[in-house]
């Protein structure tokens, strides 16, 4: 069932998600060579509960960690661990804050140092396709115009979308309905209205788009072992437009 929020409950997820912002703000000054995963992972819990938030996925369906630090091949969550980050690395930091019973959800990819032309570009594009399909989140428009947008601008490119893994409606859960997937087709699935908000998640693969399980049974890497960059923001559909809810003031 897909809940429209009042402007109160989106003020709620507003102040969820900035303290999702402004911690990979932070912790993005710390990815460097050299430092763990857990490192970052132990800075991420710190700063949500600093801020008077409470992590969100940690023990989420059984998840060891505050924060999922997916690297080079992985494409999404990464579990921290004593792993150090080496210089070339791209490294995609995705977190989730709770406030006051509502939850805040983005995800960013940082370079660890000097990266690769190829690496930089996948991050490129992987970041210009989620402000593609943000634009597309407007009241009167489909689920599928969100993923559509972002599909054309992928593989335009060269690049695959991840189909296992999808973006999502959130509010008093972290995911709730609807699915937001980075394919589809224009005018085809859940008709978006005001009071909606929505997790926008471009996972992107320079190869094939076929994703392997590792054994924890978290960590989703490229079948191909080629690089994949993943960039979320959680936003409200508005009577004037999409409105951004995890980036800074």
């Amino acid at each position: 069932m897909v809940h429209l929020k009042t402007e109160q409950e989106i003020s709620k997820i507003r102040k969820a998600s900035q303290i999702v912002a402004r911690t990979l703000q932070i912790l993005g000054e710390h990815v460097q060579e050299g430092i763990t995963t857990k490192d970052l992972d132990r800075i991420a819990e710190s700063e949500i509960r600093k801020e008077g938030g409470l992590p969100a996925f940690k023990g989420y369906r059984g998840f060891p960690a505050t924060l999922c630090v997916s690297v080079n091949e992985e494409i999404i969550h990464g579990i921290p661990s004593g792993k150090k980050l080496k210089k070339g690395d791209i490294v995609g930091l995705d977190l989730g804050a709770i406030w006051q019973g509502f939850y805040g959800d983005a995800a960013w990819t940082f370079a660890v140092g000097e990266i690769s032309e190829e690496a930089r570009q996948l991050t490129k594009v992987t970041e210009e396709s989620l402000w593609i399909g943000i634009k597309e989140a407007r009241a009167g428009n489909r689920v599928g115009d969100i993923g559509y947008a972002v599909q054309q601008h992928v593989e335009a490119h060269g690049y695959s979308v991840v189909r296992e893994f999808v973006g999502h409606g959130i509010g008093r859960s972290l995911h709730e309905d609807p699915q937001v997937p980075n394919y589809g087709k224009q005018g085809h699935g859940h008709r978006l209205k005001p009071g909606l908000v929505l997790a926008i998640e471009p996972m992107v693969c320079m190869g094939s788009n076929e994703v392997r399980m590792l054994e924890d049974n978290w960590t989703a890497v490229t079948k191909d072992g080629s690089l994949s960059a993943h960039f979320e923001h959680s936003i409200a559909i508005t009577d004037n437009g999409p409105v951004i809810l995890s980036t800074l003031d």
